[in-house]
């Protein structure tokens, strides 16, 4: 008897199988990016724009190039020793011919703001030009009317800083947040020791971001080892009562704190009632109070990560230290610790990253030495208006933030291929 075997179907074949094996591959890719592509359109808008905003800001020098094109033409041919002569009194002309093409006092404000952050003065020395127009004449007539209406036009550091900020871009702003500067031939130097402030601030902004981060891990360390070895439903009861601060207020909290931490308050009382200080201890507007408020804000941030690697590690690793002969204290040092040192590394470099954009705290409970980067950051965008100094500073402390990122990635990865 014979029998006929039934032809294959194209799709069982290797090459169907496989084709058909592709188109689901891809309709399974395609499903996944749709279902993050919100999340992805999200961070698009909300933080890779704002971030290339502000790169761009803190490179960005548009008040001069965009106020004063024909007197910046007019200057390429200086060379920025003196004043502009005779040959040059085009470039007198063109300033004037530039501030009357101005189209409203608010342009001339901001011109005058950006030169007068490059050399002072030049801020009166713009508007005063702005106010006695119109200039008109020969340029002769022009140079002898703006002398009459300031003499300081006769200054060569006034045309210097016109003729070095004339072009949209500059490093200026990135480069006095180093406490560096270019000269009047564009060469890059440090500024004088009187004005060198923003590396001492960034210093301080590191130091107090450490000490906070240090007592957050001594304190968090203790607290999140005894909720791991706690029973699940008495863990949880209590990680709610760490996880309170989440639920309030900053400016609560450190409002609480002034009260607790003033020369009346509870702190100062209970320690002189047990007779630990016979006065009450300067607890507030001083480093002090900057520290104990913020290691109490962001201590959640260091149990968290510590927690969670804490109960993971199995507890018979202790034990069978213990009964091999090992002091408790040694095997705890020696065997328990190593294992949660990747929940240490990311609750310090959580804190750390979180402490060091700090504002709000330290502008309430600190003084004048104890101010961070960020509250020169909001003070030149809301005080100053200097958008470029403030993007240039926002920027540091963005390049910080990914150096300790990639140091933590490198250290993570060499005790992974060492383990």
């Amino acid at each position: 008897m014979t029998t006929l075997a039934p032809a294959l179907p194209a799709m069982a074949s290797p090459q169907g199988l496989r084709r058909s094996l592709a188109r689901a591959e891809r309709r399974r890719k395609l499903r996944a990016l749709l279902l993050v592509l919100p999340l992805l359109l999200f961070l698009l808008l909300t933080f890779i724009v704002p971030i290339a905003a502000l790169l761009k800001r803190a490179v960005e020098n548009p008040e001069v190039a965009h106020a004063l094109p024909r007197t910046v033409v007019a200057l390429q041919g200086w060379g920025r020793n003196e004043t502009p002569g005779p040959a040059a009194f085009a470039a007198l002309a063109a300033l004037a011919a530039d501030l009357a093409a101005l189209p409203d006092r608010a342009d001339a404000g901001a011109l005058a703001r950006r030169l007068n952050s490059d050399t002072p003065g030049a801020r009166s020395l713009v508007l005063n030009a702005y106010k006695a127009l119109p200039l008109e004449g020969s340029p002769a007539e022009v140079k002898a009317r703006l002398l009459e209406v300031d003499e300081r036009w006769s200054e060569p550091k006034y045309w210097q800083a016109i003729a070095k900020n004339g072009s949209r871009w500059t490093p200026d702003y990135l480069l006095a947040s180093l406490d560096l500067r270019r000269n009047a031939q564009g060469e890059v130097e440090r500024v004088e020791p009187g004005q060198r402030a923003f590396g001492a601030i960034l210093a301080r902004t590191f130091g107090i971001s450490a000490v906070v981060t240090l007592w957050c891990l001594l304190l968090g360390y203790p607290l999140a080892y005894w909720l791991s070895t706690l029973p699940a439903r008495r863990a949880n009861v209590l990680m709610t009562l760490v996880l309170v601060p989440f639920w309030t207020s900053i400016l609560v909290r450190v409002a609480a704190w002034i009260v607790l931490l003033q020369s009346e308050g509870l702190v100062n009382r209970g320690l002189m009632a047990l007779g630990l200080t016979s006065e009450p201890l300067a607890l507030l507007f001083n480093r002090t109070g900057v520290v104990i408020a913020m290691t109490h804000i962001l201590l959640p941030f260091m149990i968290l990560p510590l927690y969670s690697v804490m109960k993971s590690v199995p507890p018979t690793y202790l034990r069978a230290a213990v009964s091999l002969g090992s002091a408790p204290l040694a095997a705890f040092f020696r065997v328990y610790v190593p294992q949660t040192y990747p929940g240490i590394g990311a609750g310090a470099l959580l804190v750390f990253i979180l402490s060091i954009g700090y504002y709000v705290t330290p502008a309430l409970l600190g003084g004048a030495d104890d101010q961070m980067l960020s509250y020169y950051i909001a003070q030149y965008t809301n005080v100053t208006v200097n958008w470029g100094m403030a993007c240039a500073l926002g920027a540091v402390l963005l390049v910080a933030t990914l150096v300790l990122y990639a140091v933590y990635r490198r250290v993570v990865k060499s005790e992974l291929s060492l383990g």
